[in-house]
């Protein structure tokens, strides 16, 4: 029998170790005899026998056994021409299958996408890399691609192959470092890994970085998902979104972390799925009136009390809620409700788990090889080199994928800071200076200016939100113009003065007024967002309502008082889940939120605070349409500490309409108290935290009060007002109903 493969080749395919399979397997054109035959190879451990099929010969050729570990070859008669073939497997228990050979498919990867990859500007690396089902010349099947530069090879595993490494090795291209393959009969759902040989000849397993979906956790193991199928109902939403400029139009977000909002209780304690919280969280949302729903990361990760922080597959929605598919059905119905959807997204680190971008192909691939440059030491978790072509490319492409293949209507950027400094949380000699010896990441700089322009130009009204803790100039300043080109930037300084001066006693407060008046000297710095977010209410830092001093009904209405302030206050609003009914409770993720405490009427009485403050916002546009520029704001009086009263006004630049407001920061009511303001005439009531339907003890103004030719505050005309204990009141001068001539200017609470 003439044998015409070499016994070193088959010693190495055999072993694993082969670096270029595609050029032995498969059908080839060799010499035998010194005559030009084909020639078709297979190595197919496990097969007691393996035929050839096709339309190139008369009938099935069984395949000469090689080697005993499964490698079989057929040497064709002459004559014979290159045709599409199958092969027929007769397993050792003697079960028998038939399939395309995966070695008889051509690349798949264009060598055009290869020099994007390289030069790091694929904006859609994702139609590349990962796993893409497929038909390839008739034949169903998967495309894979990684990218893995430094291996010696890499391998598709899963059920179709027994999880054996040496069955289907990928073709590799060496300029890039791509490995690829298609593969034949791979179903979706499909469970695979990537094995490698490293560098030095370990073997290890790996999850696709560019995965579509993966196991449920505890399990590890990327999932064959096919993307195409979802049919979008959005349309009228998208084309709106392109038109709407974001920073002058109301934004009250509503901060979600999908596993603990609801529960079933019924169903041993599990979350919601996505189709479930499609319908359930779009009720509430609409019900309560906040415009966006913000999600805590829903990129797969493996533990649960990272909430999503430690992602490790950052183009798969996690598995915990369902398919990929129903993640988009939950973002179009949120988007049929009129409701905007953004997304956390983490490109600051990455964690330490072995199955995932640590160390992919052996190297410091993702993250940099020096721990003062890739180890984040307060995390736990790895940074990434933001001055390598592909990484910068596999984060640019994530980003945009979530945009595309999700409609996401904005992407909050976590830890940006850390992206920033160099020596974020380390000690001197813990870090390396930039090529000038300073601090700055310049390579993260340019990453965020890149990212951010990108999506300015591909996505218009998609919103790129900075979680920045620190005085960085220029956030939300255009990249053109030398800043990092953020539409909003989180405000910690406010959210962090704020806090510190509710939680003080009132007693104490007169010695802590700057803490609410100092946010309003950069308060149009930068387009701010006003964030009570998740990181507030956990590691023992208490709920909202518990930060608050007092007895129950003055934690209930220190909190009414606090968010119609921050309501009040120029920037966007985000809070997160169950600070709009005071949850009691530190927030866990392991459990759902306490509903029950609605039938408690304080609680249930913030709930309704909460749902009119909001619908009072979104009506008046003198709360956002120039929540940006001084001519939105102006105080009225931040002078009288002793009494801890503050008074300001809104106004609309698009209308003129103005909203005042009286905010009394104590349990004392204040009766007979006068502000300025700007033009004499009736001014309504349109809100007070301390109404009896809200859980307060209903002093107020009787709904409106006609202002008096009395000089205050540098102005020549003044109301005179009861003030609740702890309180916001929110006035409006009315248009319509003014006082005749020569009536008296008296207030409806004589």
């Amino acid at each position: 029998m003439a044998q015409a493969t070499l016994q070193h080749d088959v010693r190495l395919i055999v072993q694993g170790e082969h670096t270029d399979p595609f050029r032995v397997l498969g059908m080839h054109r060799v010499s035998v005899a010194r005559e030009i035959r084909l020639v078709v190879r297979a190595f197919i451990p496990g097969a007691q026998e393996v035929a050839l099929l096709g339309t190139g010969i008369v009938s099935p050729r069984t395949l000469d056994r090689v080697n005993d570990e499964g490698f079989f070859e057929a040497i064709l008669p002459r004559g014979t021409e290159p045709f599409a073939y199958r092969l027929r497997v007769t397993w050792e228990d003697g079960t028998v299958g038939e399939f395309a050979d995966a070695y008889s498919f051509k690349s798949t990867v264009a060598e055009f996408d290869l020099y994007l990859i390289g030069e790091g500007t694929h904006l859609r690396l994702y139609d590349v890399l990962g796993a893409h089902p497929d038909e390839i010349d008739g034949v169903a099947g998967v495309r894979f691609a990684v990218w893995a530069p430094a291996a010696q090879r890499v391998s598709v595993v899963g059920d179709f192959n027994l999880w054996d490494g040496r069955r289907h090795t990928m073709r590799r291209h060496p300029g890039v470092g791509v490995w690829e393959m298609f593969i034949p009969g791979v179903p979706t759902g499909t469970p695979y890994k990537y094995e490698i040989r490293g560098p030095t000849g370990e073997i290890f397993l790996k999850a696709d970085p560019v995965a579509f979906a993966a196991e449920h956790n505890p399990l590890t193991a990327s999932v064959v998902a096919d993307l195409r199928g979802y049919e979008w109902t959005d349309a009228e939403w998208m084309e709106r979104r392109r038109e709407d400029p974001g920073k002058d139009r109301p934004m009250a977000v509503y901060e979600v972390h999908l596993g603990s909002w609801k529960r079933v209780p019924e169903e041993d304690d599990r979350p919601l799925t996505y189709r479930e919280l499609a319908h359930q969280l779009a009720d509430y949302v609409c019900d309560m009136g906040f415009t966006h729903v913000e999600l805590l990361p829903v990129m797969e990760h493996p533990y649960d009390p990272s909430w999503g922080y430690q992602v490790t597959g950052y183009f798969a929605p996690t598995s915990r809620f369902g398919p990929p598919e129903d993640f988009k059905y939950l973002v179009d119905h949120l988007h049929s409700r009129g409701i905007g959807v953004i997304l956390d997204w983490v490109p600051a680190h990455f964690p330490k788990d072995a199955f995932a971008l640590r160390r992919f192909d052996g190297t410091a691939l993702y993250e940099h090889e020096d721990p003062r440059q890739g180890e984040h030491p307060d995390w736990g978790t790895l940074v990434f080199n933001f001055g390598r072509n592909e990484v910068r490319n596999f984060l640019l492409s994530n980003a945009l994928f979530w945009m595309e293949e999700y409609h996401a209507d904005g992407l909050r950027v976590d830890a940006v800071a850390s992206m920033l400094y160099l020596d974020y949380s380390r000690q001197p000699g813990q870090w390396v200076p930039n090529r000038y010896g300073g601090r700055e990441n310049l390579e993260a700089i340019a990453f965020l200016q890149q990212l951010n322009a990108t999506v300015r130009d591909r996505f218009p009204g998609v919103l790129m939100i900075a979680e920045e803790s620190t005085a960085w100039p220029g956030v939300t300043q255009a990249p053109h113009l030398g800043g990092l080109g953020f539409h909003m930037k989180w405000n910690m300084g406010w959210m962090n003065d704020f806090l510190r001066f509710v939680e003080e006693d009132p007693v104490y407060r007169k010695y802590h007024f700057n803490l609410i008046t100092f946010s309003l000297m950069y308060a149009f710095s930068e387009r701010f967002v006003l964030p009570f977010s998740h990181d507030e209410v956990v590691h023992l830092k208490g709920s909202l309502i518990g930060k608050m001093p007092g007895d129950p009904w003055r934690k209930a209405a220190n909190l009414r008082m606090t968010l119609g302030f921050m309501w009040a206050h120029p920037g966007k609003k985000l809070l997160f889940m169950g600070g709009e009914f005071g949850q009691w409770s530190e927030w866990s993720e392991g459990r759902s939120l306490d509903w029950h405490l609605l039938e408690n009427p304080l609680n249930g009485g913030i709930q309704r605070f909460m749902r009119d403050l909001n619908a009072l916002y979104a009506r008046e546009s003198a709360f956002w349409d120039s929540d940006c520029t001084h001519q939105g704001f102006q105080w009225i009086d931040f002078h009288d500490v002793e009494q801890t009263v503050l008074s300001f006004m809104r106004r609309s630049t698009a209308t003129g309409e103005e909203l005042v407001f009286a905010c009394n920061f104590t349990p004392i009511p204040r009766p007979d108290y006068r502000i300025g303001v700007p033009r004499p005439g009736l001014y309504r009531e349109l809100l007070n935290s301390d109404a009896a339907v809200y859980g307060g003890s209903n002093l107020g103004n009787a709904g409106a009060v006609y202002s008096e030719p009395v000089p205050e505050h540098g102005r020549p005309d003044s109301l005179r007002l009861t003030l609740p204990p702890l309180s916001i009141l929110v006035l409006k001068r009315d248009e319509e109903q003014q006082p005749t001539a020569g009536a008296p200017a008296t207030t409806d609470n004589d």
